[in-house]
């Protein structure tokens, strides 16, 4: 019998794998159908009742299956580190449960079994999901369709019944906030705090986290994590769609954006929770869901929030620590993953320095350009844009917005929140409707700008701004070439960030056109602010989304979507390529 199960671990594992990936799929759907969708009480009293039976159901066959394909291959691989994960994880939820300890209540909630056997579905999944080398896929078509897909599930998540507090959202407004949670934008035609049950919040925080890092590196990583390895073209996919030059690296890369984003998150929901009283919430469940939810919404820039009435709600408009953290969270997801990463080698490079200089008296070990050149462009960018919206927004609301603010530092925290958060993440702690017109004019550019390339945040991005600015300055003092920190920048580099400013331009002005056709009982400004605030992903609003009519919910839901994949990686995806020929024309200038 022993010699039996072996062999088919040994040489029939994808048949145990498919028949797994079947199962918990039949488990998660009945999940879903009882926390989304079931109404019927007797129904749910039954499902109640079968869950524990099911999630013990499937902790004995994930104990079963993981330990005969350890003793089939007599090691442990990294294939099995997910089973082993699941294990560990089913052995705590029913220490919990069976325990009388006090200890472990919270362990006790079913939500911990509902979390399991989603998590052993996702196990399943990602084992099939590096299926790319049975067929070819342009890696930015692939790109394209994964938001499409993932806008697609989480729209007819949000339609359950339960997934609204009172009644089911409509199919345009489910629409709606599936294309802004997963294109990171925070534009809202519901309150979020009152239509959407805990099960809706739960929906849209995993739309947020998924759409901030992208569909595909969750897929990639879990993938790799839970099959065990990449063929060679899984890694040269990747490569492309991380915008990563090393193929040998790029399954570290993936790693480590997968972990600096859930460090970051993880760390900036302990520093919330530890700042808002507990006396605001009614649960301590409650209050834990409020700190990941808003650690996840800041960290991928998508200005979402559970409060009423968002940042601006009395109890967090009042609240600094808050808006710091909140701050910081956005910022670091707008810098982008490179430099993160970029900023991690030069610190540890400096300490391991200063540790060996210390205690072996080593001299210093100096590396040319540890810090790289787009890390550089982009913190010197990022420090100025942050400065000029902190200064701009203080001494053009000083009288105005902020002057329910007590006090110098209190204003100034307002106004750092205020002038960069309206460059990448969209949360608001004033309305928007009492901000000056000036400063209105700042906001949209500082939405146009918007965050780094590789990062949670949208907008041209900071590069391309710098690019194009410092070009010009380039061109009125006579230079040919613009040089940037000793460096000479490739025209082709100049050439498309002239062709994205272009192309977001086009863009927006088709969607300030169409609404002017489908929402002409609006102004001018609050179409355009809306139109720049859906391309650049950022999420402030004038306060006329929810009135808008349903063709211009559509038009706002297609700018957002292509805001976030990129105009130009749209055509990129769209056009047919074509074959370049060998033949140089004579050149010519043209007329400016």
């Amino acid at each position: 019998m022993l010699s039996n199960l072996r062999y088919i671990f040994k040489y029939r594992e994808k048949t145990v794998d498919r028949a797994m990936l079947y199962i918990s799929l039949a488990c998660g759907l009945a999940v879903l159908f009882h926390i989304g969708y079931n109404t019927n009480q007797i129904a749910e009293y039954y499902f109640e009742s079968s869950i524990p039976w099911i999630f013990y159901g499937l902790f004995f066959l994930s104990f079963l299956r993981t330990a005969l394909a350890i003793a089939a291959k007599r090691q442990v691989s990294v294939s099995h580190y997910g089973g082993i994960a699941l294990i560990i994880y089913f052995t705590l939820i029913t220490i919990g449960r069976s325990s009388g300890n006090d200890l472990f209540i919270f362990l006790r909630q079913s939500e911990w079994l509902y979390l399991g056997i989603f998590a052993v579905f996702l196990t399943e999944l990602s084992k099939s999901s590096l299926f790319f080398d049975n067929f070819y896929f342009n890696p930015t078509i692939l790109f394209v369709i994964s938001f499409l897909f993932l806008i697609l599930i989480g729209t007819l998540l949000l339609m359950l019944p339960k997934a609204g507090a009172e009644s089911p959202l409509r199919f345009i407004d489910s629409l709606f906030m599936a294309t802004s949670a997963v294109c990171i934008t925070g534009l809202s035609t519901v309150d979020v705090a009152t239509v959407f049950s805990p099960f809706g919040h739960t929906v849209l925080l995993i739309l947020i986290q998924l759409g901030g890092l992208g569909i595909m590196t969750f897929t990639g990583f879990f993938g790799y994590f839970f099959s065990g390895g990449f063929s060679f073209k899984n890694q040269l996919m990747y490569s492309e769609i991380l915008g990563h030059n090393k193929v040998g690296s790029v399954i570290n890369t993936l790693f480590k954006i997968v972990f600096i984003t859930l460090f970051f998150e993880a760390a900036g929901a302990a520093f919330i929770y530890t700042s808002v009283a507990a006396g605001d919430f009614k649960s301590n469940s409650e209050r834990l869901f409020f700190a990941v939810f808003h650690a996840v919404s800041a960290f991928c820039n998508a200005g979402f929030s559970t409060a009423s009435n968002g940042m601006h709600n009395p109890v967090l408009r009042f609240n600094y620590n808050v808006q710091l953290i909140i701050a910081l969270l956005f910022i670091l997801g707008g810098f982008g993953f490179a430099i993160v990463l970029n900023t991690y080698t030069f610190i540890k490079r400096w300490f391991i320095n200063v540790f060996k200089r210390l205690f072996y008296g080593r001299p210093f070990i100096y590396r040319a350009w540890v810090i790289s050149f787009n890390s550089r462009l982009i913190a010197w960018t990022t420090g100025i844009l942050i400065v000029f919206g902190t200064l701009i927004t203080l001494v053009l609301e000083y009288h105005h917005t902020l002057a329910e603010h007590q006090g110098l530092w209190a204003k100034l925290i307002s106004a750092f929140f205020t002038g960069t958060s309206s460059r990448t993440a969209g949360f608001n702690i004033a309305d928007m409707d009492a901000f000056t017109f000036p400063t209105i004019m700042i906001i949209m550019l500082l939405m146009w700008i918007g965050a780094s390339p590789g990062s949670t945040g949208g907008g041209i991005k900071t590069t391309t701004f710098a690019i194009a600015l410092l070009n010009i300055i380039s061109l009125a003092r006579g230079k040919d070439d613009l040089e940037i920190f000793k460096r000479k920048i490739s025209n082709d580099t100049v050439s498309k960030a002239f062709a994205i400013i272009t192309l977001s331009l086009l863009a927006m002005g088709a969607s300030v056109f169409a609404l002017t056709l489908t929402d002409s009982d609006k102004s001018l400004l609050d179409i355009a602010f809306e139109s720049f605030s859906a391309y650049a992903t950022c999420g402030l609003s004038l306060g006329i989304t929810p009135q808008l009519s349903d063709a211009g919910k559509m038009i706002i839901t297609c700018t957002m979507f292509v805001g976030r994949v990129g105009m130009l990686t749209l055509l990129v995806a769209l056009i047919k390529n074509t074959k370049n020929r060998n033949i140089t024309y004579p050149q010519e200038k043209v007329l400016f």
